[in-house]
């Protein structure tokens, strides 16, 4: 039997399959730059939020406008996490210039993810460090702050992050799980608490803070003290 017909059929089988399965991969590398829009107005939940939902665990959330918060968490949040996050846009290229000389590898550069590169992660993304998540991750930044402006990005930010082994997410239940109090009454001490224990506050607690923990909280509120109020007005 000829072999080449048989060939040729397989092929004709085989080309909607692979046409289909790349119209899919489109869509799926499209949709988080489709929905970055809507989240303009609308408060988005995160992956591991969604996971948890999907999975039966406990999700708790309550999402407060930055306003309502006061500046002391968003502006400890900066001071700890991303200095540069104002003047940026989305991603700092000194910082990942700084990364790849101490490490020489894309994927295992933390330090040099900004509150806009965690956000996508968080939103759109995985936990991980690799070089495909970073090839993902650098333009989606780019796109999320150039649409939604550097006050949308950190109030998205503080109301998806994870805050305490449980499904707390956000800062409001973050801060009534680490001190029985609305995010908005937390002292500057409180506050650099909850932003040293992340990004794993499942190893880190501010509710029962350790010793490393406590060291790193003083580090943090002392950075924070030395950082612009004028930070949170500009740039949107």
């Amino acid at each position: 039997m000829d072999a080449k017909p048989q060939q040729g059929r397989l092929r004709q089988r085989l080309y909607p399959l692979a046409r289909l399965l790349l119209v899919a991969i489109v869509l799926v590398l499209l949709l988080p730059y489709l929905l970055v829009p809507l989240y303009r107005v609308v408060d988005p939940v995160s992956m591991p939020m969604l996971w948890r939902w999907l999975t039966g665990a406990r999700v708790t959330r309550s999402i407060v406008p930055i306003e309502r918060m006061g500046a002391v968490l968003p502006a400890t949040i900066i001071a700890s996490e991303d200095a540069r996050f104002c003047v940026h846009h989305g991603i700092d290229l000194g910082e990942i210039r700084e990364a790849l000389k101490e490490t020489d590898e894309l994927g295992a550069v933390r330090g040099a993810s900004t509150l806009t590169q965690q956000t996508a992660k968080n939103l759109f993304l995985w936990s991980g460090r690799s070089f495909l998540l970073k090839v993902l991750e650098l333009p989606l930044a780019l796109w999320i702050d150039l649409v939604l402006g550097k006050r949308r990005v950190l109030e998205i930010y503080v109301n998806v992050a994870e805050w305490g082994p449980n499904g707390e997410f956000g800062a409001e239940a973050g801060a009534r799980f680490a001190f029985g109090k609305s995010v908005s009454q937390v002292t500057a001490r409180e506050a650099a608490l909850l932003a040293a224990v992340l990004p794993n506050p499942h190893r880190r607690s501010a509710r029962v803070p350790g010793l490393a923990v406590r060291r790193l909280a003083a580090l943090i509120e002392s950075r924070a003290r030395k950082a612009a109020a004028a930070c949170m007005r500009t740039r949107g």
